[in-house]
């Protein structure tokens, strides 16, 4: 699949009609057609309805459709910032978080250190701590919120927040009627666990937690995203663990309980490569001390 499999894709499907986007694409339609076809098959599904009047998108294609504007209007968005620090008006500075990191402070944490900064270019990128780890020895990144330790001589890494962990329930399980649940309780119970992959990864350190109190959990679902864990434990099929900061997450059908046991947490940690000096990290490092202060301040 290339990238002009998905503008011409987009093209058919904004006009539904071949011609029409054809001469929009100036191309003959014909091998539009044969693009739009070679798309079906690589995908194993029929995007466009070619019998109906006036064309019309599958379900499968109405879906896709949605997809590939959002990756159109990022490539656009990526090309335009490109030329813009290829041209000398912008600075780039990148930053990769794990997604559980934005219910808790990073996004307030991104909001101030982008306040008042002129000329500088903040690409924002969701990895896995692994992921984050090759990202910023590559350059396409400059500092990374994971959870995870680094074992990496080329990266340093310093943690910034231990962030306790909950139970997350479905709605009318009878663990809620406690207000407190144990980690006992809960390896009794069928456990939904993120990522499933790359590993090793938060999933790893949940299990460890279990591990070190001689608790073997049954894991019956593996996702990879935590919203899909948090929907699943919505349906009913288990529990999860997951920072507290989730609960702002906010459903009618998933509750949340403090642990019983205690010292149960997962921190959040700042990787960058060791050797950078930039005034930018810096400026990110000095916001997030201030931040720091200002939370300890709410705490006392």
């Amino acid at each position: 699949m290339e990238l002009r499999h998905l503008r011409y894709f987009e093209a058919v499907a904004r006009e539904m009609s071949f011609s029409r986007a054809a001469e929009r694409l100036h191309i003959a339609q014909p091998p539009l057609s044969r693009q739009i076809r070679q798309l079906e098959d690589e995908l194993g599904a029929q995007l466009i309805d070619r019998q109906a009047r006036p064309l019309q998108l599958t379900p499968a294609g109405r879906f896709f459709y949605e997809q590939v504007v959002q990756l159109l209007g990022r490539v656009k968005e990526a090309a335009e910032a490109t030329r813009r620090i290829a041209e000398g008006e912008r600075t780039w500075f990148g930053i990769g978080f794990v997604p559980s990191t934005l219910y808790g402070f990073l996004p307030d944490l991104i909001r101030r250190f982008r306040s008042g900064l002129q000329g500088v270019e903040v690409g924002l990128s969701e990895l896995t701590t692994l992921q984050q780890a090759e990202a910023l020895k590559a350059g396409r990144i400059d500092v990374g919120f994971g959870r995870l330790v680094l074992d990496d001589p080329a990266l340093h890494g310093e943690v910034v927040l231990q962030e306790a962990l909950v139970a997350a329930l479905p709605s009318r399980h009878k663990l809620l009627g406690q207000a407190r649940v144990s980690l006992a309780r809960l390896a009794d119970e069928p456990l939904v666990l993120y990522p499933a992959r790359p590993r090793p990864s938060y999933a790893d350190h949940v299990l460890e937690i279990f591990r070190t109190r001689s608790l073997s959990p049954k894991v019956a679902f593996e996702a990879n995203e935590m919203q899909t864990a948090i929907g699943l434990v919505a349906a009913g099929a288990g529990v999860a663990l997951v920072p507290e900061s989730v609960q702002r997450l906010h459903r009618d059908d998933v509750s949340y309980r403090p642990l019983s046991d205690a010292g149960v947490s997962s921190p959040v940690i700042m990787n960058c490569r060791a050797d950078d000096r930039s005034p930018l990290l810096a400026r990110l490092r000095a916001q997030l001390r201030t931040q720091a202060r200002a939370q300890e301040r709410r705490r006392s």
